[in-house]
């Protein structure tokens, strides 16, 4: 997952961009600060705390599609923090009587209008990429690989949507399988190895952890076409024998050089590097 700090009206919403489910969320009581305009943020989430207490009982369904996710305070610390999509913070934002409803509707909707055009035009979400992974100091060659990795993402993803695989926990039930058949460990797992918490794992990849990565999920799409895998059945099938295909390619590999191509290197500070998990065989 992405954490994107960004503004309104002079504002820090936080928000989290996960890209196993393509799901925006937004910190509900963030919005809820700037909707009752409380200088406060105590104040902002103990109203939030009433609001969503007096939605609960009234079977508000707002309240039930919010998640909670892990989410850095002015303290540095991460908190389990309130969140939603933009499709629920609309309904909920009807229920707090403020000048500031429609303008962050509307902030709202252009949020989601980006998201779409993104989907209509790749490329632009290529370029705001590009962009971020420059500010961190990627060299040019890290990025070509990630991008070449991020259009065969991608090319599988789309082949899902038009196979009667669900945009969300589909996609990430099928993700991991990928992701554990060619590295040995799921990507919990290898966040872990790379001391990773809400971070975006391929984010913080090597060259070959790229490589294997773009690999495994191109053999998934070219099996699944050629089998015409439709539900999750099928394509988990394609999936293992997909990521099987990497694996073998990973083990000959680690065979010759004798190093794991699964790799503790992150590009956090160097305090937050742990020792490398061997993968399993």
């Amino acid at each position: 997952m992405k954490i994107l700090p960004t503004d309104f009206d002079g504002q820090s919403i936080r928000r989290v961009y996960d890209e196993a489910t393509e799901t925006w969320w937004f910190s509900v009581v963030d919005v809820v600060q700037v909707l009752t305009q409380q200088t406060d943020y105590q104040t902002a989430r103990k109203y939030w705390n009433k609001l969503k207490e007096r939605l609960g009982k009234e079977g508000s369904e707002s309240v039930t599609n919010c998640h909670r996710l892990k989410l850095p305070a002015a303290d540095g610390k991460n908190y389990l923090t309130d969140v939603a999509t933009a499709q629920t913070l609309l309904r909920l934002v009807q229920s707090v009587p403020s000048p500031k409803a429609e303008p962050i509707k509307l902030w709202l909707a252009k949020v989601g209008y980006e998201r779409m055009q993104e989907m209509a035009d790749p490329a632009l979400s290529l370029n705001r990429a590009r962009q971020t992974w420059q500010q961190h100091g990627r060299s040019d060659k890290w990025i070509a690989q990630r991008m070449t990795g991020q259009e065969t993402r991608n090319k599988l993803t789309d082949y899902w949507r038009e196979h009667d695989i669900k945009a969300g926990q589909e996609f990430a039930i099928l993700t991991n399988i990928i992701h554990s058949e060619w590295s040995g460990v799921t990507v919990k797992e290898h966040k872990a190895v790379k001391g990773l918490s809400s971070h975006n794992l391929r984010d913080h990849m090597i060259e070959a952890e790229l490589i294997f990565t773009a690999l495994a999920e191109l053999s998934t799409r070219q099996i699944a076409e050629t089998m015409n895998a439709t539900g999750m059945p099928e394509n988990t099938q394609a999936a293992q024998a997909g990521g099987g295909i990497a694996k073998q390619a990973r083990q000959q590999l680690e065979g010759k050089t004798g190093k794991p191509v699964v790799s503790g290197h992150n590009y956090l500070a160097p305090a937050s590097v742990k020792k490398l998990k061997t993968p399993k065989p």
